[in-house]
This record gives C-alpha cells, sequence and structure tokens, in this order.
C-alpha cells in the first residue's frame, strides 16, 4: 500500500505559535498559566497542558475574579471589550495577572479590517460559523455589529440595501469555493460603489483545502485527522469526500480501523491545523513501515535569509504571488518586491503553475509566511553580470528607455546605463531621438555602485569605431585598386558622397563624379541612393571611390571627332571677361574666345551670348596633350565688304 503524507498537514503557523506560547509559559512562569477557553480544539493538546499545570477559564469572570498568574489570549481571538476589560484587570493587578495575546496574526489582521471599515460606517458581512469562537471574537471588532452568513443559500436571503455600503471578510478557515460562491451572490444584490470584498481566508488554510482535494483526487482512500470541535478539520474532511468515497475522519490513531484500508492500494493522510505533528505521526505509522520523520524530512526543507529558493506558483493576487516552496509556509512575493512598476496586476504578468526564483527576505514576516522578492535576487544577479561584463569588455545589450539631453538611457534588467551622447556614435549626431526604445550594444566603460552617485555608464561609440575597422580590414583583404563595387549613398556634402561599400564608407568626391561638370552633388544623390562606382586609390584606410569610368571618356578618340577645321554644336556653359567656355559635350569643354564671337566689335561675351544657348562654331585649334579646344564662330560669318580709307585713297 502506498501512503502519501499531505505537506500542509497539521500545526498552521497561528496554532503553532499559540500552543509554543503556552507550553513557554507553563515551563518557565512563576504564577499559574491560564487559557481563555481551549487553547486549540484537539482534546489531546488541552489535555497535555493540564498534565503540565495549564488550566482552562471557560468565561470571563473567571479572568476578572483571579489575583495572579497568566492568562493566553488562544490563536482564535476575542472580542474588543472582552479584550479592553482583560487589559483593565492586568493594569488593576499591577500586572500580578498578566495578559499574553496569542491571536493568530491572520485573525488580528481581521480585526483591523473589521474595525477600521465599521467605523466608516459600512456593514460588515462575515462568511464563516456564527458559534466559532472565532467568528464571535470578529464579531465583537465591529462597531455596528455584524451580519454571519455561512451558506450561499443564507447568502441569497439576505436582504442588502444598495445604498447601503458593506465590507464582506471570511472565517481564516473557511471554505476558499464556498466564500468565491457567496461572494457571487451578495454582489448580485448590491451595486453600492463603496462595496468591498476582502479575502481573508489563511493562506496555508486555501492551500491545505487545495492539497486535501488533489491529494483525495489521487488516492484510493482519505484520513482526515483533528478535534471533533475543529472547523477547519471538519471542511477538510467534507471537501475530500466530495471526490473521494472512502474518506474517514479521525482523532488519533486508536480511532483506526485498520481492516477498512487492506483493499486499498493507495492512502492519503492530512490533518486539521490543530492537529499535532506526534498524532498525524503515529496515524501515519500505523498505515506505513516508513517512519513519519523520514516522509517529512522529504518534502520539507529549512531555509534561512538570503537563501535563494526556487517554487512553483500556486496563487496570484493583483498585489500578491504565493509559492509553495516545500517548507513548512508558503513563500509571499508582493507587488513591490516583483516589479518596480507600481500599478500592474501581477495577474497579467504571472502564470499559477509556473516556477519562479526568487531570495528570502524574511523566513517569517509576521504572519507565518516567508516573504520573499524577485527583484532582490534579479538586482545581485544583474549586478554580477554588469561586474563581470565591466571586468572582461562584455558586449551588452539593452533598450533605450528615453532620450536626454545629455545622451541616452538604457535599461538591462531594470538597472539604468547613461551612455553619453558623444559616445553613443563614431560621427556627430544631433538629433539622437531616433533611438527611442531601440535596443542596442554597448560596453560599460564606468561601473561604480558602491559610491553615492552610482555611476553606470556606457559606450557604445568604441564598439562602432572596432566593428568598421573590422569591416575595413575585411574590405581591404579582399578589394583592390580599379575594382568596380556596388554601393549605397549614406552622406552627401557640398564636397562630395560618402559611399557605404559593405560596412566601410567611402568618398565619392563632387570631381569624380562624373565626366562632366557637378554643381552641387545634392542635386544628383541622397541618402540610401544605390550607386555603381569604381576603387580609384586606397590610402591606409581612406578609400576614394569615381564613377569617371574609362569606357565612357568622352575625350577618348577625340582627335577625330574634335580635328581642326570640324564644325560643332555646342552650348555656353559659364563666361569670363575673356570668353565663354561652350560644352561639346558632358566632360568636354571648348573655349570660344571674345574675339572669335563675331567679325564685330564685342566688348565681353556676355553682350552677344548667354549662358544655355546654343552655338554653332568651328574648331580652330586642338591640343590632345592638354584637352584643350579653341572654337570660333566668327570663322563661319560671311566677312563684312572693306571699306576704302582715306589712306588707301592717298596711295
Amino acid at each position: 500500500m502506498e501512503v502519501r503524507v499531505a505537506k500542509t498537514a497539521g500545526f498552521c503557523f497561528g496554532v503553532e505559535r499559540a500552543v509554543d506560547t503556552v507550553t513557554r509559559l507553563s515551563e518557565t512562569a512563576e504564577t499559574p498559566v491560564y487559557t481563555y477557553g481551549p487553547i486549540i480544539h484537539n482534546e489531546d493538546v488541552v489535555q497535555k497542558l493540564e498534565r503540565q499545570g495549564v488550566h482552562v477559564l471557560q468565561t470571563l469572570e473567571q479572568v476578572l475574579a483571579l489575583s495572579e498568574g497568566t492568562v493566553v489570549i488562544r490563536s482564535h481571538g476575542v472580542a474588543k471589550d472582552v479584550y479592553d476589560r482583560m487589559l483593565r484587570r492586568q493594569q488593576e493587578t499591577d500586572g500580578a495577572v498578566a495578559i499574553v495575546d496569542a491571536t493568530c496574526p491572520f485573525v488580528k489582521k481581521i480585526h483591523r479590517i473589521v474595525s477600521r471599515e465599521s467605523a466608516a460606517g459600512k456593514r460588515i458581512v462575515i462568511c464563516g460559523d456564527a458559534e466559532h469562537p472565532e467568528v464571535r471574537g470578529i464579531v465583537g471588532w465591529c462597531q455596528n455589529g455584524a451580519q454571519v452568513l455561512d451558506s450561499c443559500k443564507e447568502a441569497e436571503n439576505f436582504a442588502l440595501n444598495n445604498r447601503e455600503p458593506f465590507c464582506v471578510v471570511a472565517q481564516t478557515t473557511y471554505n476558499y469555493k464556498k466564500f468565491n460562491d457567496m461572494v457571487e451572490i451578495l454582489s448580485n444584490l448590491s451595486y453600492h460603489r463603496d462595496g468591498s470584498v476582502v479575502n481573508t481566508i489563511c493562506n496555508a488554510t486555501e492551500e491545505r483545502q487545495a492539497e486535501a482535494q488533489e491529494l483525495a483526487r489521487s488516492c484510493d482512500a482519505m484520513i482526515i485527522i483533528g478535534g471533533i470541535n475543529s472547523s477547519n478539520t471538519r471542511k477538510l474532511f467534507e471537501l475530500s469526500k466530495q471526490v473521494c468515497e472512502n474518506t474517514f475522519y479521525v482523532q488519533a490513531a486508536d480511532n483506526l480501523e485498520l481492516d477498512v484500508f487492506h483493499s486499498f492500494r493507495s492512502v492519503g493522510i492530512t490533518a486539521g491545523a490543530s492537529t499535532p505533528r506526534n498524532i498525524i505521526e503515529e496515524v501515519h505509522k500505523s498505515m506505513s513501515d516508513m517512519s513519519f520523520e523520514q516522509l517529512l524530512e522529504e518534502s520539507l526543507k529549512t531555509i534561512h535569509n538570503g537563501e535563494v529558493v526556487s517554487g512553483t506558483v500556486i496563487r496570484v493576487k493583483e498585489d500578491e504571488i504565493v509559492l509553495n516552496i516545500g517548507y513548512k509556509a508558503d513563500g509571499v512575493i508582493t507587488r513591490s518586491e516583483y516589479t518596480s512598476k507600481s500599478n500592474v496586476d501581477l495577474r497579467e504578468l504571472v502564470q499559477e503553475g509556473s516556477t519562479l526564483e526568487a531570495k528570502v527576505i524574511k523566513v517569517n514576516d509576521g504572519e507565518g509566511q516567508v516573504l520573499l522578492s524577485c527583484r532582490k535576487l534579479m538586482g545581485e544577479r544583474v549586478s554580477q553580470m554588469l561586474t563581470e561584463a565591466y571586468e572582461n569588455k562584455t558586449v551588452l545589450k539593452g533598450t533605450v528607455a528615453s532620450v536626454e539631453a545629455q545622451g541616452l538611457i538604457v535599461v538591462l534588467d531594470e538597472t539604468r546605463i547613461f551612455i553619453p551622447a558623444s559616445m553613443v556614435s563614431d560621427t556627430y549626431e544631433k538629433d539622437l531621438s531616433k533611438y527611442k526604445d531601440q535596443e542596442i550594444e554597448f560596453l560599460l566603460v564606468e561601473y561604480d555602485v558602491k559610491s553615492r552617485k552610482k555611476r553606470i555608464i556606457g559606450d557604445r561609440k568604441q564598439l562602432l569605431v572596432a566593428q568598421k575597422k573590422a569591416k575595413m580590414e575585411e574590405l581591404l583583404s579582399r578589394v583592390q585598386i580599379g575594382d568596380v563595387i556596388d554601393g549605397v549613398v549614406k552622406n552627401v556634402a557640398d564636397f562630395g558622397v560618402f559611399v557605404d561599400i559593405g560596412g566601410v564608407d567611402g568618398l565619392l568626391h563632387i570631381s569624380e563624379m562624373s565626366w562632366g561638370r557637378i554643381e552641387n552633388p545634392k542635386k544628383l544623390f541622397k541618402p540610401g541612393d544605390a550607386v555603381t562606382v569604381f576603387i580609384k586609390d586606397i590610402k591606409g584606410e581612406k578609400i576614394a571611390l569615381s564613377m569617371k569610368f574609362a569606357d565612357q571618356n568622352p575625350w577618348a578618340n577625340a582627335e577625330e571627332r574634335y580635328a581642326i577645321g570640324t564644325v560643332v554644336t555646342g552650348t555656353v556653359a559659364r563666361m569670363t571677361s575673356f570668353g565663354a567656355f561652350v560644352e561639346l559635350a558632358p566632360g568636354v569643354d571648348a573655349l570660344l574666345h571674345v574675339s572669335q564671337i563675331s567679325h564685330k566689335r564685342v566688348e565681353k561675351p556676355s553682350d552677344a551670348l548667354s549662358i544655355g544657348q546654343e552655338i554653332e562654331a568651328v574648331i580652330v585649334d586642338f591640343k590632345p596633350e592638354d584637352r584643350k579646344i579653341s572654337l570660333s564662330m566668327k570663322a563661319l560669318e560671311k566677312a563684312p565688304a572693306r571699306e576704302e580709307s582715306a589712306e588707301d585713297e592717298e596711295a
């Protein structure tokens, strides 16, 4: 037979705290020790304490009649008027009657809630057993009383005024599903905007109930251990019975009828919050040869502050994550310990059943839970990673969260890193806004988190310079002067164009853009244009490019096309005081001297010509070695008739 014990079986934090308090006082107190009502709903524990000299007081009058001794308020808590009268008795006896409050912190939390909400004028509704001492105590903290409901039917019959603000809470050991069903009913009864619901069911109770049902589904039989008056044990029995017909309620090993279990292959064991460990151990020993200690050690572990633990998410609330970390208490991660975003709903970020790692901040947060932090663990790991990256010059990658006047703010796992404007690029960039929300790579050049200012400085420029150098070396290893290569225009300046030829920039000077004359590169090129160039020269890391391909040279065969005496047509390109330059073809200019414009006297070229004017002229001189051509329009004109001068007549 397989016997499985629930990890959450036995004393909860509040009960264990109360029992430990009474046990310690019974061993150290010099005057009698009393409990106000049975310390827990377990007769074995109460009888054991009685043998140690701890007496049970059933009424407040018995407490007020004491002249000395220590009275322990049990984990269920008491009403406010009872609590106040006990404290007055302590003052009246100058401390001879000492009051020790062992109320469970979860119950104390409900007292604070109902006290505050009732003072604000809200009607208090408690989901629970009206006769349970915990519920009676909660009612006693409500200024105007409270309504206690214990079933969905009672909730349906409850008259809730729509104009009346209300607050719903629950007994800490109440059935979680039942509470949700009742809340849904109550919510439909009222539409008041000041209505509120606070789930005050103890986390341990929720987990204990969920684990009991899960265990019951997978076993042939279930044993529920607890006192006959234990409310939370009865609820465990009811939940298990729903999914496992063979569910048995026992108070101790003596109540077991072992013959009943012979036909079962697997048996699950769980216990109420008021069941001590030794009773669970006895039941387990009766069912299996495996010792209780061995089984418990396999399921529980010891943890310490600062330790890193891993756990399964068993519940996610808007502002809290609860983990099963294999410890006697659950781990809790608050919103602020999970993320730096103050208003985020954790239910949108974390799924139940997922696994999380976190750092232990407090083994006991005062309410029996383990306080964990994902942010502190991440912060430490990021700090270690950044330290190693700084020391080893490791390339990091982060997202630009904001663009400042002085540079960029990059966020890496919630750590802010500043990259000065001078270190963003290897070229000057006036506007850095294009980097917003972009993921960029960088190096850490300063990392000082110990000082007050905590300076973390990044540098992107180093990477770009190194990348360009590597690309330059790679490019130079495979190209040579004269190679034709495709590129993309990167920047356009007055003197030329920078062309990306494979991660490396080459300069296409204005004089190398065409065989013809170029006035303004910006009229021909724009960033992003695809161009075909050839490498004209390489000097170190400077590459000169050209688009003046030899097969397009207009001076090729010029001696034949521009022989002396050839009549040509051209366009006036520019003028000087001594003549006009005429473009015969792109890259081929010829000089038309002012004296060759016309037989008539011309003072300056602009008197007879205009820029862009097409003219016809004859080539009167050609010097191929100097690439100089001289034209004459006058030679094509008919010479005017010569007038006889007075000198001719005298001759």
